[in-house]
């Protein structure tokens, strides 16, 4: 790993450097997304079958085989062990109730001369997630994708998720019934998001894609957004780890391999003022790694991106904090809510020692749709308010429009626009009362 000091000469180059990730598109994935989406937006199904087959290794008998039935994933639920079916439940309960404190609602206000301004909130009509498949499986992410989309009351939840060799994941299915998602599709890459984005025979078009993916994915939905809204194009993992010197090392130690198994370029940061607890967690590090199945992804993440780095004090880590911006913050310290208004950027921030990230990522009950790559500075968690759009309200009253006509006529004639000054001077009456003839 990475051993820094924010004393040394050239520490700020040595982050950058660090946290900088290449997000500019692989021209050869470019390419090859374009034209299957092109692909599907001619062929519709046939194009579909076409790739399921030679992406998935499997040749469904039809279109209409790519979609399971709601006693499909009835049958899946019924089928996952007792423990597993309860901590599903648990966790979309607790998910559901966190994601229902964010409904947004419509409001308005009337002013003295009966002019009525507002907003009304309506949810989507239809929206697409997307689930991963193929080397792990991801519950998680129909449950987080689905249910804020369930509490802002879209009324279609169409999800698509890849079954390489046919093989479907039961658990993943089985979230899919918990969370009440309409429609499933056995179908992913960037043929599904195509799929989505413009419909074929079998699939709907929605009006918004969430979800990850890899850089098929990924690539495909830069291109269909305008087509349809999306989430985010998310990086790799991230977590940052403030620590003041007495928690456990092998918590941290610990911690930091949970978001470094994702990804050999996912990044994992500590920070903390005392030098010492910095090499005891290295020392975990060291003793644990071995243990670990995903031992030479947490390796290769760790030499990658991966970082100790000695700060002066807590406050200085704060602000290195706000700088990196990381996905995942945790504020392993006695005190967190001290430190809390220091914090301004960060996707979520988990609190105190024993708000291990895991546990957001699961059934805490916040998103763990997180914004990456530093841009926490100016996103947001996936939440309700995604699958919510807001419509301004506008009603002028005669008397109303008498003092926004005349304002509206003035600046419009300063923008050169004469028929938007007309527009509204022809509703302005006379010293009489009269509207113009």
């Amino acid at each position: 790993m990475h051993l820094l000091n924010t004393r040394d000469s050239g520490f700020q180059q040595a982050l950058t450097a660090l946290l900088a990730f290449e997000t500019a598109q692989d021209p050869a994935v470019d390419t090859a997304v374009a034209n299957i989406i092109a692909d599907v937006q001619t062929r519709g199904d046939a194009a579909l079958l076409d790739y399921t087959t030679r992406f998935d290794r499997f040749v469904p008998a039809s279109a209409a085989a790519l979609e399971l039935t709601a006693a499909e994933l009835k049958a899946a639920f019924d089928r996952i062990p007792d423990a597993t079916r309860t901590a599903l439940e648990a966790a979309a309960e607790r998910v559901r109730r966190y994601h229902e404190h964010q409904k947004m609602q419509s409001w308005s206000y009337t002013e003295a001369d009966g002019t009525l301004l507002g907003q009304q909130v309506t949810p989507l009509d239809r929206v697409g997630i997307y689930v991963p498949g193929g080397k792990a499986a991801y519950p998680s992410s129909v449950l987080m994708n689905a249910l804020p989309a369930k509490v802002a009351g879209v009324a279609e939840i169409i999800m698509v998720v890849p079954t390489p060799g046919g093989e479907r994941n039961d658990i993943v299915l089985a979230a899919a019934h918990v969370a009440g998602v309409n429609r499933v599709f056995t179908v992913g890459g960037a043929q599904a998001v195509a799929a989505l984005a413009y419909g074929t025979q079998t699939i709907p078009a929605v009006d918004k894609i969430t979800g990850p993916g890899n850089a098929y994915v990924a690539a495909a939905k830069r291109r269909v957004f305008g087509v349809v809204g999306i989430d985010m194009v998310a990086g790799p993992s991230e977590i940052l780890v403030i620590c003041d010197g007495t928690t456990p090392p092998d918590w941290v130690a610990m911690d930091m391999f949970s978001q470094a198994e994702h990804d050999e370029i996912a990044q994992a940061i500590l920070l903390c003022p005392d030098a010492d607890y910095l090499r005891q967690v290295q020392a975990s590090i060291d003793r644990l790694l071995p243990t670990q199945p995903r031992r030479d992804i947490i390796a290769a993440s760790l030499g990658n991106r991966g970082a100790l780095i000695q700060v002066a004090d807590l406050d200085e880590a704060c602000e290195l904090a706000n700088f990196i911006a990381p996905e995942h913050l945790e504020l392993s310290i006695a005190t967190p809510r001290d430190y809390l208004p220091k914090l301004k950027h960060a996707g979520a921030i988990f609190m105190g020692r024993f708000a291990s990230e895991s546990l957001g990522d699961y059934c805490a009950g916040p998103n763990h749709v997180l914004p990456t790559s530093r841009t926490a500075r100016f996103a947001s968690p996936l939440g309700v308010y995604d699958f919510q759009k807001r419509t301004s309200l506008i009603e002028v009253s005669a008397e109303g429009a008498q003092t926004l006509g005349r304002i509206a006529s003035i600046l419009a004639h300063g923008e050169g626009l004469t028929a938007h000054a007309r527009s509204a001077e022809l509703r302005l009456t006379d010293a009489q009362g009269n509207l113009p003839q």
